[in-house]
């Protein structure tokens, strides 16, 4: 390998949706960083088969207030 071209590999920790820590390295962020999580294994339907809606952004609750009047 080239010297000075890569970024720094170090050890993070890794939070996932459920708490769950897990130390693994990365070239992200800084030696000793806690990166959390918003989707992981444990919580995307891809891995659990399950689909759950994630509200963010209020974008769930502006769909129901615009749809609230509407009937099968």
């Amino acid at each position: 390998m080239k010297k000075g071209i890569h970024p720094d590999y170090h050890e993070v920790t890794l939070v996932m949706t459920d708490g769950t820590e897990i130390k693994t390295h990365s070239t992200l962020g800084k030696a000793g960083d806690v990166v959390r999580l918003d989707i992981d294994p444990s919580s995307h339907p891809a891995w659990t088969g399950v689909h759950r809606l994630v509200d963010t952004g209020g974008q769930l609750a502006k769909f129901n207030k615009r749809f609230a009047g509407f009937k099968k």
